[in-house]
């Protein structure tokens, strides 16, 4: 069985009835983990087993670990800081905030591993424009060229502790006020502003071989008419054809409000994977990832399949042997420092 174009979540702390059967559907690629599906590292490592274990290949087993106010394993798991503490320092001391990306992205990824989840939504490559508040501190800095250097040190980090990297969000969400989870953000700049400063961090990834994408639910009303995520015109005009992206498209969560002016769950979905997405996430509703499945049980796509495989987890220590380590005591003392002001958590 292939890898369907479809991650859903789970109810809780290990799997129902329910969530296996809706997992062996044949539309079913993916699996994303929040906050409700962790306890601690042995409960999440066998809920991880689990899912893996319904399927060969097994399903891609994701999470949105970021750090700051996006991290959802806590308990037993290092407490991150926000990415924007890396553009604090890099504005003090280049040298010592590209090491530090390294170091935090080679953290956070090995200790994802660990517990066998094959990849986390990191890193955010929208700029910091200073008006997103669902953005803010997630962002690496304003600046696209240090966002991208600072992306390159903490990918190159991720990809050692065997975890391959998603930039989000194209081609940039920094710049919007609303927050697209309640409403549709629209962008109204031309084209050769976005492609000068939010496209740019996307395009050095790209060539420094980001291995997945997740699309922005942002309006570019100069541009194209559609949300990115919904748009031939920015997934496969501008992400595929101009800069060259031969990896995995990700839409964002279609359950979104931003989204909900496309129609039903059904043609969200269609629309999405039409545009050039290789899978489309659908969260918190069951009902609708459930219909979602039936109406793409016969999709099929050679090219996403082998895209998708890419992105398995390769082999970890597990979390006991990886803390016993002496990088891991490094790196946990290294990123102790750099914790920013507590904020509100977000349940994105």
């Amino acid at each position: 069985m292939t890898l369907g174009p479809l991650m859903l979540d789970v109810a809780g702390l290990e799997l129902t009835q329910e969530d296996r059967e809706l997992l062996a559907h044949p539309a079913v690629g993916g699996v994303i983990l929040f906050a409700r599906n962790y306890q601690s590292p042995e409960q999440v490592s066998a809920l991880v087993n689990e899912i893996h274990g319904l399927r060969n290949p097994h399903l891609l087993v994701a999470v949105d670990q970021e750090g700051g106010r996006v991290q959802r394993f806590r308990d037993g798991i290092t407490r991150l800081p926000a990415l924007a503490c890396l553009g604090e320092i890099f504005d003090r001391d280049r040298t010592r905030a590209r090491h530090l990306a390294h170091t935090m992205g080679w953290l956070m990824a090995a200790e994802v591993r660990a517990v066998g989840v094959d990849i986390s939504f990191a890193p955010v490559l929208d700029l910091d424009y200073g008006v997103s508040t669902v953005i803010g501190n997630r962002a690496l800095h304003k600046r696209p060229e240090i966002v991208a250097e600072l992306a390159h040190a903490y990918q190159s980090g991720m990809q050692e502790a065997g975890m391959a990297a998603t930039g989000k969000h194209f081609p940039g969400h920094g710049a919007v006020e609303a927050d697209s989870h309640h409403a549709l953000p629209v962008d109204p700049r031309r084209y050769e502003d976005i492609a000068q400063w939010d496209m740019v961090p996307f395009e050095r990834m790209i060539h420094y071989g980001l291995a997945a994408v997740m699309m922005a639910h942002v309006v570019y009303s100069e541009v194209d008419a559609q949300p990115a995520g919904f748009s031939r015109y920015w997934i496969k005009a501008v992400l595929r054809d101009q800069l060259g992206f031969q990896g995995v498209v990700f839409s964002d969560d279609l359950s979104m409000e931003a989204a909900a002016g496309i129609g039903s769950y059904t043609d969200r979905a269609r629309l999405s994977l039409e545009a050039g997405c290789d899978m489309v996430l659908v969260c918190n509703a069951r009902a609708q990832a459930a219909e979602v499945a039936t109406a793409l049980v016969d999709y099929s796509n050679p090219v996403t399949h082998t895209r998708l495989a890419r992105l398995h987890g390769r082999h970890a220590p597990g979390l006991r042997e990886l803390q016993a380590s002496p990088r891991w005591s490094q790196a946990v003392a290294a990123v102790a420092g750099c914790e920013a002001e507590p904020e509100l958590d977000l349940d994105l």
